[in-house]
């Protein structure tokens, strides 16, 4: 990257950086643990069961962190919507993925698009995450991981990353289950007739889509 301001608004140089930081700090266990658990994820065939490019985004209505009722189509008759999932706020690539989406916010809005986030997370925990990182987008609980799996993104923990997740940071307290069950970090933009006009989706964790590029998609697709 060219300067520092740049790579400091990438969020891809920023999960490569975060990446390099655990190659140096973790163990030779643990790297092989959380390996073995991103091919476990890509071997699942979860990628092949989400919903892709071309097809009907599934409607659904979460409350909010304030307990208000938020339902997609009603987005829908607003704009285009960008369709997140992350993991928790235990999860550090999460918290810096959402950083940058909510940087990118008034790209989006100006491409008439609104952001909604969806998360596993209990909605005391989902609040703790909008006020930690001052998000102004929708943040929904989406508990148990319903909607998550209409669009088929839903995969299984192997047991040793679950293990290592729940010592880590407790995971099961911020969702509520010990189904060791997650969604893909996945992101979709869906246009105003429902269908998905575009798909982000990576067994690796690590991997999420470039804020910046899906305000070029917007920009490109009105």
């Amino acid at each position: 990257m060219g300067d520092n301001q740049d790579s400091a608004s990438n969020l891809k140089w920023l999960l490569e950086e975060k990446k390099a930081n655990f190659e140096m700090n973790a163990d030779d266990h643990k790297k092989r643990v959380f390996k073995a658990g991103i091919v476990s994820v890509g071997e699942s065939g979860v990628l092949d069961k989400a919903k892709q490019v071309g097809e009907i985004a599934p409607d659904f209505k979460l409350n909010n962190a304030l307990g208000k009722p938020v339902a997609l189509s009603d987005y829908l008759k607003k704009g285009k919507v960008v369709l997140t999932w992350y993991r928790g706020g235990w999860c550090p690539y999460c918290n810096l993925t959402l950083q940058q989406l909510q940087r990118e916010v008034p790209g989006f809005k100006a491409n008439g698009a609104n952001l909604i986030a969806l998360t596993p997370e209990l909605p005391d925990k989902s609040m703790d995450t909008v006020e930690k990182h001052n998000l102004q987008f929708e943040v929904l609980s989406d508990v148990g991981n319903e909607i998550a799996r209409s669009y088929g993104i839903v995969f299984k923990l192997t047991d040793d990353v679950a293990k290592m997740y729940e010592a880590s940071f407790g995971m099961s307290s911020y969702n509520g289950d010990d189904s060791h069950e997650l969604p893909l970090a996945a992101t979709y933009i869906i246009n105003e007739d429902g269908k998905i006009g575009y798909a982000f989706l990576d067994a690796d964790y690590r991997n999420r889509a470039e804020p910046s590029e899906l305000t070029c998609f917007l920009e490109s697709n009105k």
